[in-house]
């Protein structure tokens, strides 16, 4: 999916540090105008960049409002989607025409470049659903296009229902390929329960709120809230407080510690290299490719203008080592 906004922030990206459970609370952010979809931001913020190499958060709906986004770039990253309800067709410039639907993974692999659009399918269902974003490291970055299609089996677990989409979780596995340790689940938990999963001590981890009255050890989160868990621990207990089923994300991987700088939809790790990807697709460069199927209105969406300063990447925090075992 893309980044809309008409003037994106700067966003350099870094591990940051920190203690405990921390609570992230989104940002409201139009796409694409006045009337375009809302959408809640969890991730970037300021205080803190990623989760792993989830570098992008974003929830949205359950709305009526159409998605119609016409085909955009992106670098350097992976695109996850998955929804909740409602349906989304999906073009690229590796000639992928998918469906996104309910409960079944699109991971779009970007790399040197690709281009993509959305368009809603009207199903009668709401559109209901995260977007999420991947950093991918820099051995990778200039990897080839890729796309994957995955629908995870439903896990029953004590008091609650699984669904892995990538990494392992709870004895399930996802085949789904990843440039670095990562885990997405979805976890449906019954009303009045608790659930105590064993994690990966080596992970940090995020817990997404998407439905009901979550807690996270004892931080109480609201939709589209993010509790951020620091590594180190072997354990996460979550409680649905309230009397109806309630909804998560749980989201994973081990620290990324290279230097990012995200703009519009590029990663890269300076500002020539955000300077040069837009470049390259205002001249409509062959790095993205076209894509062939889309019947909006636009042929493509043009790239926001640059901030006036130079983008900067954050230093890496003292003392932790980048994914290539550079400090």
């Amino acid at each position: 999916m893309n980044n809309l906004e008409p003037a994106p922030i700067e966003l350099a990206c870094a591990a940051s540090p920190g203690a405990g459970t921390e609570v992230l609370r989104p940002r409201e952010v139009p796409l694409g105008g006045p009337r375009a979809m809302r959408v809640r931001r969890t991730l970037p913020q300021r205080q803190r960049s990623l989760v792993g190499a989830w570098c992008f958060i974003d929830h949205y709906g359950p709305s009526s409002a159409r998605m119609d986004v016409p085909p955009h770039p992106h670098t350097g990253l992976q695109t996850v989607s998955w929804l909740f309800s409602g349906e989304v067709e999906h073009n690229d410039s590796a000639g992928v025409d998918a469906a996104v639907r309910p409960g079944e993974l699109n991971l779009m692999t970007a790399g040197a470049g690709i281009c993509h659009s959305e368009v809603s399918v009207t199903s009668g269902a709401a559109l209901h659903g995260v977007q999420l974003w991947v950093a991918l490291p820099d051995s990778d970055r200039d990897t080839g296009r890729d796309f994957a299609h995955y629908a995870p089996a439903p896990v029953p677990l004590p008091g609650a229902t699984a669904r892995v989409f990538l990494g392992y979780l709870a004895g399930s596995r996802s085949p789904v390929h990843t440039f670095t340790p990562l885990l997405g689940a979805q976890l449906d938990l019954d009303a009045g329960t608790h659930l105590d999963l064993d994690v990966d001590p080596a992970f940090e981890h995020g817990v997404l709120c998407d439905l009901g009255a979550v807690r996270v050890e004892e931080a109480a989160l609201a939709v589209a809230e993010l509790a951020y868990l620091n590594p180190g621990r072997s354990s996460l207990r979550l409680r649905n407080d309230g009397d109806r089923p309630a909804r998560v994300l749980l989201l994973g991987g081990t620290p990324f510690t290279e230097e990012l700088v995200m703009w519009w939809n590029f990663v890269g790790r300076s500002h020539d290299d955000i300077v040069a990807y837009r470049q390259l697709w205002e001249a409509g460069d062959d790095r993205f490719g076209s894509v062939h199927g889309y019947r909006g209105s636009l042929t493509r969406l043009p790239a926001p203008p640059l901030p006036t300063t130079r983008l900067r990447p954050r230093p890496i925090p003292q003392g932790k080592e980048d994914t290539n075992g550079h400090r």
